[in-house]
């Protein structure tokens, strides 16, 4: 885990990231839809920020929302936190990593029981973890 990840530079973001990362992390960007790989995660284990190594998301809280990308109906307690995105002309929840405040995606009020949320997050922004095996390990 990284908990200085909020003081760096612009230039250690780009050095640390890959260029999509970057992109949609720092950037706001969002990967095309049904380009990820965490689409297809079914293993028990942990979504983490790609950026700064938080925990976000339980697997256990996926699920297929035919949106595609990587869908959650919600976030580890404290992991994530939301502001209004004014972009394209709508009025949108942003929802970032509560540690690094990197981008991941948007939460919408159309999601399954218990929450009713639908966290539709970017895959390249995370990385997944299975469970029983060392981070940076999978």
């Amino acid at each position: 885990m990284d908990s200085n990840a909020t003081a760096r530079s612009d230039a250690e973001w780009q050095n640390t990231l890959t260029p999509e990362q970057y992109r949609v992390l720092r950037r706001h960007g969002t990967e095309h839809a049904g380009t990820s790989p965490l689409n297809y995660e079914k293993r028990t284990g942990t979504f983490v920020c790609a950026g700064c190594g938080q925990k976000l998301f339980a697997s256990d809280t996926k699920y297929e929302s035919g949106s595609g990308w990587p869908s959650f109906w919600a976030p580890l307690e404290g992991a994530v936190e939301t502001s209004q995105d004014r972009s394209l002309f709508m009025v949108r929840t942003e929802v970032h990593c509560s540690r690094c405040k990197g981008h991941l995606g948007h939460v919408f009020p159309d999601g399954p029981a218990p929450t009713g949320q639908r966290y539709c997050m970017n895959g390249v922004a995370m990385v997944f973890e299975p469970a029983g095996e060392a981070p940076g390990t999978s």
